[in-house]
């Protein structure tokens, strides 16, 4: 298993625990699996999974919603989706067929369906493009392992795909950074993160939705967003505990972790406003990566209603990172969840 840190990466410190679920609160997790089972050349698998528990006071606790996303990319002419069913049913998802799987996909999301922002289903199909672009690590290392030519494939995906990857995009891709000073032939050398530790609570088996071990070559997006209500002297408060790691597998099918944040957040619950919002980066791939958690602040006065384009609009160049803008703009899913606490 890879234990050893290379000095250009990023902190290296995996959460390996689940804090236990509070008494009044709500707790969503997901999970989006990305494989390829009928050949690194072929086309991408993807299956989200996600369910909402609702803790009453008494520590009962209720499922109150659950969703699956399944979808096909195909990499023939490009990045595009090929299939895609979403659980429950949501109007309007015929029109990804044919979308790219990463940028513009969102804007059918957002357009074209009949999906309720702040729902499970709405969170799986807006994780898509992200995790679809995670999904290229498993490629990376593939091809480092000599198990893919790389540059056959990126030729084929490059062909109606932006290039994402542009200097100031982000803090690792910062001019003069190490990222940038470390590409090789155009890209960044295979520098693995630490081993995924396993986080469910033996003792809680509702604690997490559940998920099988990956295979080699594959990745998967995981989320916990914890809700809940506490009273104080000058009024009430909404408090957001947010989980999100990025992980993927060598040849071996050994896990490792490439993303992981860790964000608190309180919100007014009368106006949905956050009062507060500090993020910690706990495995990152480069050591520029983690001068972005800064930018969590930065949400400090906005509401999370419409947080989605915000941060979209605002988090954007070499004092972000583009993980954790996903991480962020999940906190738009606080007013959903407050909505389903127990009185």
């Amino acid at each position: 298993m890879h234990q050893l840190r290379d000095p250009r990466q990023g902190p290296h410190r995996p959460t390996t625990a689940t804090p236990a679920r509070r008494p009044g609160s709500v707790r969503r997790t997901t999970a989006i699996t990305s494989l390829r089972p009928d050949g690194l050349q072929g086309p991408l698998h993807q299956h989200g999974r996600g369910r909402d528990l609702m803790t009453a006071s008494d520590g009962d606790a209720t499922v109150v919603a659950e969703s699956e996303a399944h979808l096909l990319t195909e990499y023939t002419q490009g990045m595009l989706v090929r299939e895609v069913s979403v659980v429950p049913e949501v109007p309007g998802t015929e029109q990804f067929v044919g979308a790219r799987a990463g940028g513009g996909f969102r804007k059918v999301l957002d357009l074209q369906t009949g999906a309720e922002r702040g729902s499970l289903p709405y969170l799986l199909l807006d994780d898509v493009p992200g995790a679809t672009l995670v999904s290229g690590m498993a490629m990376s290392i593939a091809s480092d392992e000599g198990a893919v030519d790389l540059d056959s494939w990126r030729g084929r995906v490059n062909k109606t795909e932006i290039r994402l990857q542009q200097a100031d995009i982000c803090a690792g891709w910062q001019s003069g950074g190490t990222l940038l000073a470390n590409l090789e032939d155009g890209r960044p050398p295979v520098l693995l993160g630490p081993d995924a530790p396993d986080i469910a609570d033996p003792d809680d088996p509702l604690g997490w939705i559940a998920f099988e071990p990956l295979p080699a070559y594959a990745t998967r997006r995981i989320r916990r967003l914890d809700v809940w209500r506490t009273s104080t002297s000058d009024g009430d408060v909404v408090h957001a505990d947010v989980f999100f790691r990025d992980t993927c597998t060598d040849g071996d099918a050994n896990e490792t972790v490439v993303h992981e944040y860790t964000v608190a957040t309180t919100v007014d619950p009368d106006t949905m406003v956050i009062t507060a919002c500090a993020a910690d980066a706990r495995v990152l791939p480069w050591t520029e990566c983690p001068q972005a958690v800064a930018s969590a602040g930065r949400l400090v006065g906005w509401s999370v209603d419409d947080l989605r384009p915000e941060a979209r609009a605002q988090l954007v160049g070499p004092s972000t990172c583009t993980h954790l803008n996903d991480v962020l703009r999940g906190l738009e899913d606080v007013h959903w969840l407050t909505n389903l606490l127990p009185t």
